[in-house]
């Protein structure tokens, strides 16, 4: 099994969120964050003064799913979320030793 941590734009997420349900993802964690990455932020201007911002919003969704699949949404993302400019996101692949259903006691794959 495989987590996989996908951050992107957060006008990027109703994309993400159909390429798991059509590639038969069991669920998904969405939280909102911030961060910078090659981009370091943006300068602007509020009143009359500039300033930079640093920490860009981002959405971050997070999924557990079979080696398969994991394969399969990794290339859909990258596919269909990619705009080719700077701060489209990442996607981080973790391996995940078991999985356990606290309801039923479930391990593994019939867990998820």
């Amino acid at each position: 099994m495989k987590k996989l941590s996908i951050i992107v734009r957060s006008e990027k997420l109703d994309d993400v969120k159909a390429i798991l349900d059509e590639c038969g993802s069991t669920g998904a964690t969405v939280s909102n964050i911030m961060g910078y990455g090659n981009q370091k932020g943006y300068k602007t201007t509020y009143r009359g003064s500039e300033y930079v911002v640093n920490l860009i919003p981002k959405i971050k969704i997070e999924t557990i799913v079979k080696d398969d699949v994991a394969d399969n949404i990794i290339f859909k993302v990258c596919e269909k979320i990619s705009t080719g400019k700077v701060g489209d996101g990442k996607i981080f692949v973790y391996d995940v030793a078991d999985v356990i259903r606290i309801r039923t006691g479930e391990h593994g794959d019939t867990a998820l």
